[in-house]
């Protein structure tokens, strides 16, 4: 537990090179305010003191809010003052969650720096090409990353730091709980811009393309925070207890702060092991926990899930796609009410609509909304536009434009899609879908997954949602293949459960009969894996490489 939590008080004071002290109203403007994080945390160590705030498993580190709130100010000093980091700056975090939990919120806040998320599940090329958009000065990485990212890291000039001691002596690498040993446990007292000044970036997941670096404000993060706060199911709790199997520098992360602020404790795992997320929830009492339909979907077949004591959860958030409305039903009468559809995104950081609770219990009339994304949240801006900007009526396709206190502030490093994707304060999601006169918003799909065959246009997710109904199928990645005729031809990628067989030609006709001809997949091949981004998104980009590999275009 880096050997930290002594409460020994160092009373040096704290002058960073670049910006001192004296000098931080220059970080504030006219258009924000002043915000002092390391008073508001302060204000949560007071009222929540020796409760758990921070549990690591695998680490078997577990912090108090007090613990919490000591260890971000000996980062946020070590930013500040070992590492000279100032306005400006930034430094990279290729964390497991255990580790990312601890330079997750509470210590960029509370320094001059910004802060950037890296996946630590990423391969080092991708690390390599978002650390040469961003341009730290200094990398936090696990040590078990040295072998293969210190060369290129010390080649780029960039100071490495490992979170665990050096078992030896390794060139020009600092090691966390060295700087630890001394570094202050006051609050920095840094005053910053809550609107402009950038606190926090992060990458997009890229399952459609390549990925982009979004950048945030103080009050981005606590309009993210508030948005959690007043969902329909509005029960984060004192002693709520909420588990994260995914990573933490993605959607997951989300809900740190409106667990924190509610006086509740995160638990962190770093293996995405259902197997061990069924034994945690039952040895933690885990209260919620949120998860993406890929695993949701398997928890239906997995013995663990019925052998370890579940019933303490109360909460079931599911996001980052779309789930089956098929699948959903069967969730719930496995698992009992406990399920919120969340619909979110790295550039509008919010719950921006939310399929609650009561919205899961269906009878024969109500259960299209299943289909749903749920309705927008309290404080969201959605506008569904055609291709010109102009909203269109209910029930009608266009794309979803969004806006709110989360609206990112643009892309690190890409002025052409800052400006291609950001209108008028709206960011454009790309998603397609519409609204019915009850104000349940249903996402057809991604621009980049129509599939236009025979001058029909097809939605991947649609189709996807017709053949994942099916008893026999686990999941499923539709996508459209070159056609000499049609220009597309639909396919599908499909992963059975093994619970009946099923040949080619009967799932054929069993998803003609859900959804006509036209949007039915011509052929399909059966598979032993789809490919997972590293939150679990099916990576359709992926699939449809192998059929456009050739080719000159991607589309028919």
């Amino acid at each position: 537990m880096f050997g930290i939590f002594s409460k020994k008080r160092n009373d040096r004071e704290l002058v960073p090179v670049d910006v001192a002290p004296s000098s931080a109203a220059a970080l504030v403007s006219t258009e924000g305010g002043r915000l002092n994080y390391s008073r508001i945390m302060q204000g949560l160590a007071e009222s929540f003191g020796d409760r758990e705030a921070i549990v690591n498993l695998e680490r078997g580190r577990r912090l108090s809010f007090r613990d919490y709130h000591i260890i971000t100010n000996q980062i946020a000093h070590i930013l500040n003052g070992n590492l000279n980091l100032g306005a400006g700056d930034r430094y990279v975090c290729m964390l497991q969650n255990d580790n990312l939990s601890l330079f997750h919120w509470g210590s960029a806040a509370k320094a001059y720096a910004t802060c950037c998320h890296a996946n630590y599940l990423d391969s080092l090329e991708t690390h390599l090409g978002q650390i040469d958009i961003v341009k730290p000065k200094v990398a936090f990485i696990e040590n078990d990353l040295l072998a293969s990212h210190a060369g290129p890291l010390t080649e780029r000039g960039i100071q490495i730091v490992v979170m665990d001691a050096l078992v030896k002596p390794y060139s020009g690498v600092l090691a966390l709980p060295d700087l630890l040993a001394n570094a202050s446990t006051e609050n920095t007292d840094i005053e910053i811009d809550d609107r402009t000044h950038v606190v926090l970036m992060r990458f997009t997941g890229g399952t459609t393309g390549d990925s982009k670096c979004a950048k945030y404000s103080i009050d981005n993060i606590l309009g993210c925070r508030d948005s959690f706060l007043t969902l329909p199911d509005p029960d984060f709790f004192d002693g709520c207890r909420m588990l994260h199997i995914a990573p933490i520098s993605h959607g997951s992360g989300m809900m740190l702060l409106p667990v924190l602020f509610s006086g509740g404790c995160t638990v962190t795992m770093n293996a995405p092991s259902l197997e061990n997320w069924c034994r945690y929830i039952q040895q933690e009492k885990i209260s919620h926990a949120f998860i993406v339909p890929t695993l949701a979907y398997r928890l239906l077949e997995m013995p663990e899930a019925r052998e370890y004591d579940l019933s303490s959860l109360r909460t079931v958030l599911y996001g980052a796609a779309p789930m089956s409305p098929a699948k959903a039903k069967l969730l719930v009468e496995r698992f009992g009410s406990i399920f919120t559809q969340v619909y979110g995104s790295t550039e509008h950081l919010a719950a921006t609509l939310c399929l609650s609770k009561k919205d899961h219990i269906v009878d024969s009339e109500t259960e299209g909304r299943l289909a749903s994304a749920g309705r927008r949240s309290t404080g969201i801006e959605l506008s569904v536009c055609d291709d010109d900007g102009n909203p269109v009526p209910v029930g009608e396709l266009g794309e979803f434009y969004l806006r709110s206190r989360s609206t990112c502030l643009g892309y690190e490093g890409n002025p052409e899609k800052t400006k291609e994707e950001f209108v008028n304060g709206y960011w454009k999601s790309g998603d397609i879908g519409y609204t019915d006169e009850n104000g349940y918003c249903y996402l057809v799909d991604r621009k980049k997954d129509m599939i236009i065959t025979g001058g029909f246009n097809v939605y991947a997710t649609e189709v996807e949602a017709a053949v994942n109904s099916h008893p026999g199928v686990l999941m499923s990645a539709v996508v459209g293949v070159p056609h000499e005729e049609w220009g597309e031809a639909v396919h599908a990628e499909v992963i059975l459960n093994d619970s009946v067989e099923v040949a080619e030609s009967d799932l054929i006709a069993y998803v003609k009969e859900q959804i006509g001809s036209f949007k039915t997949p011509k052929s399909v091949l059966f598979v032993e894996e789809l490919p997972l981004s590293v939150v679990g998104k099916v990576l359709r980009k992926d699939v449809r490489k192998k059929y456009w590999g050739g080719q000159v275009r991607s589309i028919g």
